[in-house]
């Protein structure tokens, strides 16, 4: 069995076996495991593989990519610029962001678009890779696009597109620059995270592994497309070629240098488990001394704005998205009813939840896509704190 490092409070040794158990079977998968209450920490876990291109071990400051959980943690910052009275969820979107207002997107408010009701989920152009790795080009490009449905009708998973819809709302609201925007909230609780990962770290960063359901499902929806027509739900995730379908190769997609330093907040934080878990603990509980939203606001953004079948079909169970955040549901289960956070490609989970005061976060650099880890791992920490 795989070793795992750490400490872990009275109380919670099921929840650390659920960790430990999941490494079986999977001898070259890296990850970490860390867990708040009332802003304590109470399992802080790693172990495996970091790399396994040269047997490079996971270490208690290792940082990976955390995909989607991005977008948890961007709705963290749209959330405080809401408590702060310069972000407003029911006005339009083109108030504050008026290039957004061309072609019939001019009405969709600001927490519709973080509720994944924008109209913009795919590009309908060809993204380069330059293009993907510039910030303004790629917000420029959302602003111009025709959407592909009415906006605030429907919602349709905004797999990367979500980041700059959110990135802008962030430095136009707030007036800062999303990736300095996400490094002083990570800083305020022991940092550990970034948006565009400096040079200095990169050396440290966990190496990204496609697993076999994965590779599977890829090659499943590969066969399945007709050749004819838009398959809008593989362009939202490669946006047509930008990225790998799977979003990283051996050398290339989120393994690449040059796409990790890059400000992709839909998908492309590097952070530490443990950076994660205190960011979402201090949304509900003073965290190193800092407490980053107050619960009259969670009331406002945790509601729920989007459910039910989206506009392109997927298969049942479907996620509930509030503005920004994903509530508990079938599709995601997290602790109850008071919970919200985001998980990302592969298996990363991270959420918070208001009634017991927790933070979470199991990060992985082994990806797939049939995977219960995580799952595991919250069911047995709803069980010691029920």
């Amino acid at each position: 069995m795989t070793a795992v490092e750490g400490t872990v409070a009275p109380g919670f040794e099921a929840v650390a076996d659920a960790f430990a158990a999941a490494f079986e079977g999977l001898p070259e998968m890296g990850g970490a495991l860390a867990v708040r209450v009332e802003g304590r920490s109470v399992l802080d876990l790693w172990g495996g593989v970091a790399d396994s291109r040269d047997g490079r071990r996971w270490q208690r400051e290792t940082p990976s990519v955390v995909f989607s959980c991005t977008k948890g943690l961007m709705a963290i910052l749209a959330a405080r610029l809401v408590a702060s009275g310069r972000l407003d969820l029911d006005e339009p979107l083109s108030a504050l962001w008026p290039e957004f207002g061309a072609r019939g997107k001019d009405r969709v408010s600001v927490g519709d678009a973080l509720a994944h009701r924008a109209g913009v989920s795919a590009p309908r152009e060809d993204v380069s890779r330059a293009q993907l790795l510039d910030f303004d080009a790629m917000a420029a490009l959302l602003a111009r696009q025709q959407p592909l449905w009415q906006p605030g009708e429907g919602w349709a998973y905004h797999a990367l597109t979500h980041g700059w819809i959110s990135g802008e709302i962030v430095r136009r609201a707030g007036a800062t620059e999303p990736g300095a925007a996400f490094a002083e909230m990570a800083a305020a609780v022991g940092g550990g995270a970034w948006l565009g990962m400096p040079p200095e770290v990169a050396a440290s960063v966990a190496h990204l592994r496609v697993g076999p359901t994965l590779a599977a499902h890829v090659a499943r929806q590969r066969e399945g497309r007709e050749p004819a027509t838009t398959d809008w739900l593989e362009r939202a995730m490669t946006l047509g070629g930008a990225l790998p379908e799977t979003l990283v190769t051996d050398d290339d997609g989120f393994n690449a240098d040059d796409v990790r330093a890059a400000v992709i907040p839909g998908a492309g934080a590097i952070a530490t488990a443990r950076a994660v878990a205190a960011m979402w603990s201090a949304t509900v509980a003073v965290t190193e001394g800092v407490r980053l939203l107050d619960d009259e606001t969670l009331r406002v953004v945790t509601r729920e704005r989007t459910a039910g079948p989206p506009v392109f079909a997927a298969p049942a169970p479907w996620p509930r998205w509030a503005a920004g955040f994903q509530l508990d549901s079938e599709a995601r289960r997290y602790l109850g009813p008071t919970s919200f956070g985001h998980d990302g490609a592969g298996g990363q989970v991270a959420f918070a939840d208001l009634d017991s005061r927790i933070g979470f976060a199991f990060v992985t650099n082994w990806m797939e896509a049939d995977d219960p880890r995580a799952t595991r791992i919250v069911d047995a920490l709803r069980e010691v704190v029920r």
